[in-house]
Formats: structure tokens, C-alpha cells, sequence
């Protein structure tokens, strides 16, 4: 398994996002994750457990929810939604494992999370490797 997913965010149940690794340069990580915390309020206002995943054209994205913390992944639309909640689910763990004494004490500094992609690079497509293998 491994190297499903191509960007991932893992947001504060503020909002903040606390890491992001994300190739298109037109996303905002930060507006993302304000966007993505609020509509998980709103769907958990509507619906128990809140928002699971959704779909945008080619992409689908799935959401999983541990400690009030967000983790938010995309795919290729032809990956199973068990086997990308699977790596999220590998992702949080290892996000909590490795970080758990400075949740505690969270107070925004985003940069402390900044070397998770060295722990997780089993888990996402290098997407400029496969960029490139399109066109050469």
C-alpha cells in the first residue's frame, strides 16, 4: 500500500492549517483549512459525524476526524475510499506519535510540524515525478 495520495492537510479544530503538503500553487493552505473546518461544523451541525469525503471533478477527497484534529487527503477518483482512509488513518497515528507533547501545548506555531513529510513520504505520490513522466 502507500503513495495513494497526492496532497494532505491536517488542520486545528480552528481551522489553522498545522501541515500541509499540496503541489497547486492556487491553493491557499491556510483559506483551505478555514474553508474545511468550517464546513465540517456545518455538516455536524446537519448530520452526525461530520463530512467523510466529497468529490471535485478528477479528485476525491476524504476526511477523517481524531482528537478534534482534521486530516484531510485527495486521490485519483478510481481509489477505493477504504484504502485512502487506511493511509489517513497510518498518517494520524503517526501525527499524534510523533507530536503528542506538542499538542498538548499547541499554541499556533505551525512551524513545529514542518519535518512530518520525512515520516510520511510512504503515503503520497511524488507528483512532479509523475508530472514529469507525462510529458517525457
Amino acid at each position: 500500500m502507500g503513495k495513494i495520495l497526492r496532497d494532505l492537510w491536517i488542520l486545528s479544530s480552528d481551522g489553522i492549517t498545522m501541515y500541509s503538503r499540496v503541489y497547486n500553487p492556487k491553493v491557499n493552505e491556510q483559506l483551505f483549512g478555514a474553508i474545511m473546518s468550517a464546513i465540517n461544523k456545518f455538516a455536524e451541525k446537519v448530520a452526525d459525524g461530520g463530512i467523510s469525503s466529497f468529490e471535485l471533478s478528477e479528485i476525491k477527497f476524504s476526511i477523517i476526524k481524531k482528537n478534534e484534529i482534521l486530516f484531510v487527503a485527495n486521490a485519483d477518483l478510481e481509489e477505493k475510499d477504504k484504502r485512502i482512509n487506511q493511509e489517513l488513518s497510518k498518517i494520524s497515528d503517526k501525527f499524534f506519535e510523533i507530536y503528542s507533547d506538542q499538542l498538548n501545548n499547541f499554541a499556533g506555531d505551525v512551524s513545529i510540524f514542518s519535518d512530518f513529510e520525512q515520516h510520511i513520504e510512504n503515503s503520497l505520490q511524488d507528483t512532479v515525478k509523475k508530472f514529469k513522466k507525462a510529458f517525457w
